[in-house]
């Protein structure tokens, strides 16, 4: 069965609205490790308010006693955007 244009339309926000998800993610996941130092040297305003509610939604930081912690998760996303040596 064909789509209506008005399906093709739904169908193109959706995968629009997909990829800018997936670009914001890519782009935190390439932050994450400056975030990460500004949080170990308590420069936490530095941090966009935006960034630091995504950062919580993907359970990358959770709050943990008024401030901001990495969780086990954003431990290895960290892990995972380390360069590797090469031998």
């Amino acid at each position: 069965m064909a789509s209506t244009p008005q399906q093709q339309q739904q169908q193109t926000r959706a995968a629009l609205k997909a990829a800018d998800a997936a670009e914001r993610r890519e782009r935190l996941r390439r932050a994450l490790p400056a975030t990460v130092e500004l949080l170990q040297s308590r420069q936490a305003d530095r941090i966009d308010d935006a960034d630091i509610d995504a950062y919580v939604s993907l359970n990358w930081l959770e709050w943990h006693g008024g401030g901001l912690r990495l969780t086990i998760t954003g431990r290895n996303v960290c892990a995972q955007s380390a360069p590797t040596a090469l031998v």
